[in-house]
């Protein structure tokens, strides 16, 4: 057994690029996405099937490009095992909204199911609320 439940939400951890180590210091424009996504490969051009579906997750939510910026840990080692350790979680992909830590795939998946991404979305201004999303489809026919 792993000693991961998916029922249980991600410890959320910020961004602190004081404490972070050269990798992270590397990274400092993480604060100026809203959403940041480390995966295996590209948006484009997945290279294993978990990335493959938090980018589909976040095609299904309407993530534009502008509001997302990823890195491929595929291309830097170093990043690879760095984002392991800054987030204490052992896997790729990792979701971080706003500079906080939300979780791999299997969170993602669970908080889409319940509706829970949905909402950290909207809430950080990440897509439109559904009321918005539709005035704007009314408006443009």
């Amino acid at each position: 057994m792993s000693g991961f439940d998916i029922n249980q939400p991600a410890r959320v951890k910020s961004w602190s690029p004081k404490a972070a180590s050269s990798v992270f210091r590397r990274l400092l424009p993480i604060d100026a996405s809203p959403l940041v996504l480390f995966m295996k490969g590209t948006p484009q051009l997945p290279q294993c099937g978990f990335s493959r579906a938090v980018i589909q997750v976040l095609d299904l939510h309407g993530v534009s490009p502008e509001k997302m910026h990823t890195y491929n840990v595929l291309e830097d080692s170093e990043l690879r095992n760095g984002i392991k350790e800054f987030s204490e979680w052992p896997t790729v992909p990792q979701l971080y909204v706003n500079s906080e830590f939300i979780g791999g795939c299997d969170i993602v998946l669970g908080m889409h199911q319940s509706g829970e991404l949905e909402e950290l979305l909207t809430k950080h201004n990440i897509v439109p609320k559904a009321d918005e999303e539709a005035a704007m489809q009314a408006a443009s026919s």
